[in-house]
């Protein structure tokens, strides 16, 4: 075999390793069963549990927002978020949070909400939220 065939199929080889690492650490939606078993940080899509009431108090803690939260399962989780209360998180149709399972709670680092449009009655508003830096 000649030294640049040699040296193609070596490219070809990263170029798929690369693709294959990619895509594997790709990450799917989680729910809150799936996030107390695995020990890193995934994303974890429901809605807000309106029934219980939010925690936010900006006088005592400004930079920290719990409320409770139903996964694709059904599953109930409180969610604690290192930051400001979202601003209509209440309106939320959908809630994807980033973050990771400690004990029994969530703690999340993102919060990405769907909301609907007040301008198009079939459009959605996506609002991103990231926690404070510590």
């Amino acid at each position: 075999m000649k030294k640049s065939s040699i040296i193609l199929i070596g490219i070809i080889a990263i170029a798929i390793a690369m693709i294959l690492v990619i895509y594997t650490d790709s990450s799917t939606y989680s729910t809150f069963t799936e996030a107390k078993e695995k020990n890193t940080e995934l994303y974890v899509v429901g809605v807000l549990n309106k029934e219980k009431a939010l925690h936010y108090d900006p006088v005592t803690d400004a930079n920290h927002f719990s409320f409770y939260m139903y996964d694709n399962d059904s599953t109930e989780c409180q969610v604690v978020f290192n930051g400001s209360k979202p601003q209509d998180i209440e309106r939320s149709e959908q809630i994807v949070l980033t973050g990771k399972m400690e004990g029994n709670t969530f703690h999340a680092s993102k919060i990405l909400m769907k909301c609907p449009s007040k301008y198009n009655q079939d459009q959605m508003e996506v609002i991103e939220t990231s926690s404070a830096a510590l």
